[in-house]
């Protein structure tokens, strides 16, 4: 298994703070779907203030540039990225990784 730890600040708006967290506790199946198709096991996102921590857990031969190109064509894909952009103050045809910055471990 693989491990890829992203970090996000949201835009310093409270209401659309509240209703990113309101979209993830409803993410559309067919966001999980294809988050499974590419490979990726798992995915959590944790939240203090306006700074957003992403663990996500892939197959061992996910390659991470590859398989998130893949994954942004899947079905709903690039509708869901633009509806959360709204939320985390990004424009909204803005790609996943010019959103969420990979960060290196450490420890």
């Amino acid at each position: 298994m693989k491990r890829y730890c992203q970090t996000l600040t949201l835009a310093d708006n409270e209401k659309l703070i509240a209703q990113y967290v309101e979209a993830h506790a409803h993410v559309w199946p067919e966001i999980i779907e294809g988050q499974r198709k590419v490979g990726i096991l798992d995915m959590q996102i944790y939240r203090k203030g306006r700074q957003l921590f992403m663990i996500m857990d892939t197959v061992d031969s996910f390659d991470f540039k590859r398989d998130m190109a893949k994954l942004s064509t899947l079905p709903r894909q690039a509708e869901w990225e633009a509806y959360v952009a709204s939320f985390q103050g990004c424009p909204a045809d803005a790609r996943s990784d010019e959103k969420w910055q990979l960060m290196e471990r450490i420890f």
